[in-house]
């Protein structure tokens, strides 16, 4: 059993995936520091600098196996968690250690692996925003043509299909998906340009050939998986760029949230209800409840990730010249957070969708309950076919209409606006009459064709570009 006797973070115990825990993990982040430190020696090496195969040889044979008890001391001792890697990796690479780091500063490999993290987190949190929109857009076809009251201000309004509903869910998605391809697209390495981002280190260790230094970045980019280097910096990569990444984040988070907030009050009018296992118990008092937890969740994270993003922004406004150190406790918290739970909400979301219910006899209940109300328009239009009076008809549906809904609120009694409109001979109305005006399909417009199409013209072809992403499975912890 794990230490139970100190504090872990709930986004590792219970929300986040295992890839993202890993992203995050020291593992990932000390070994890339011994891959960046490997790059810089063979660059150095490939533009003269005498460093020998042996040496590299010795630094590839110990990138992952490394000594946290080791580091801890020399940390420790030096307090500087760079310095203390430096000595860990040369006791094991004691060929290595005199060119480890060779002219770099401390951000070359803690700024490059922010770098390098944040761009896995991106692909994992694509991959899993890429089957979201996969099964947003499945259940958006499957209920195009289920007919729901929808709603404005949540009060009801005129009716639209469930698939329809469900596409504006996935349009919000589809536009964070498109954001994150920009950010991703210029992605850039801080690169290795020394203590204040002049390169000074290295236009001394090559002896003044500026082309070398550059070379030696574009060198390091590419063995790193990059096209290029930020041309500028100071001795860190601006913190905008930060700002830009959580944003994406923020922007997911926002869409999630209002999915969840959707499918809240959806269950609450017990028109939807998200997955709910056979042992699983929704209240420890209340044995017959089916609580929202999931969607809850959602929008809890979610609210965490949306203030969590003002540390990005406020960290980027107050940098000083070329660098302070007041950025790194903050980003070493609120970075990998952000990324931990936006990979959390989105499994969430693809949970609820792929296994929630829907109800479409509910929602046919409030149909009818709304209805007389919704169709007084055509009804109306229909009697002054007929040859009625369009001003006084038009008060006789107000009066009937505000009786209605009194009585209604007053006394809980049914709609009987149709019957009263019925018995009025002015109106017309037989059962053939009322059967073609309340015909649902009148009332919902084009919803049905704007889903397929929707999918078809606008959320197929990203699917079909994706498709190498798709294929996850949405695992819930708790």
């Amino acid at each position: 059993m794990a230490e139970k006797n100190r504090y872990e973070s709930p986004l590792c115990s219970r929300y986040a995936s295992d890839r993202m825990q890993y992203i995050f993990s020291p593992d990932f982040k000390f070994s890339t520091w011994r891959r960046l430190w490997i790059a810089l020696a063979e660059s150095e090496q490939e533009l003269g600098l005498d460093i020998t195969d042996a040496q590299i040889a010795q630094m590839r044979e110990h990138v992952y196996d490394i000594d946290y008890a080791n580091a801890a001391q020399y940390e420790k001792k030096l307090r500087h968690d760079v310095m203390a890697h430096i000595h860990a990796y040369g006791d094991v690479c004691p060929k290595a250690m005199p060119i480890i780091h060779l002219g770099a500063t401390s951000c070359y490999v803690g700024d490059n692996t922010d770098i390098i993290q944040m761009r896995e987190g991106l692909l994992q949190i694509k991959k899993l925003l890429v089957n979201a929109i996969q099964a947003f857009s499945t259940f958006a076809l499957q209920n195009k043509d289920v007919p729901t009251l929808a709603f404005t201000h949540f009060q009801a309004a005129q009716p639209t299909t469930v698939g329809k509903r469900a596409c504006m869910w996935t349009q919000d998605l589809l536009m964070d998906l498109e954001r994150l391809d920009f950010e991703f697209s210029r992605l850039k390495l801080l690169g290795c340009k020394g203590t204040t981002g002049t390169g000074a280190s290295f236009l001394s260790l090559f002896e003044g050939d500026e082309a070398k230094v550059r070379d030696l970045e574009i060198r390091i980019a590419h063995k790193m998986g990059f096209d290029a280097c930020l041309p500028i910096s100071g001795q860190t990569y601006t913190r905008k760029v930060d700002s830009f990444i959580l944003n994406v984040l923020a922007g997911i988070a926002q869409s999630a949230s209002k999915f969840a907030n959707d499918m809240r009050l959806l269950v609450h009018l017990k028109e939807m209800d998200e997955p709910f296992e056979a042992g699983q118990v929704g209240s420890s008092a209340m044995a017959y409840k089916r609580n929202p937890m999931r969607s809850e969740r959602i929008c809890s994270l979610a609210r965490y990730i949306l203030n969590d993003v003002k540390n990005a922004a406020d960290t980027a406004a107050v940098q000083w010249l070329e660098r302070t150190l007041d950025d790194s406790a903050n980003r070493r918290i609120s970075i990998p957070e952000a990324f931990l739970a936006t990979d959390a909400i989105l499994t969430l979301m693809i949970n609820i969708i792929s296994s929630c219910r829907v109800y479409p006899n509910v929602m046919r209940r409030h149909l009818n309950e709304e209805l007389p109300f919704i169709a007084t328009e055509n009804i109306l239009m229909h009697a002054v076919s007929a040859g009625g009076d369009r001003q006084e008809l038009h008060e006789a549906i107000r009066q009937y209409s505000v009786e209605t809904a009194s009585r209604i609120k007053l006394e809980g009694g049914d709609n009987d606006l149709l019957q009263k409109l019925r018995a009025d001979a002015r109106f017309h109305l037989d059962d053939d009459a009322l059967s073609e005006i309340l015909d649902i399909r009148k009332f919902i417009g084009l919803a049905p064709q704007q889903a397929e199409q929707y999918i078809a013209q606008y959320v197929q072809p990203v699917l079909e570009e994706n498709h190498a992403l798709l294929g996850v499975e949405a695992q819930v912890n708790v």
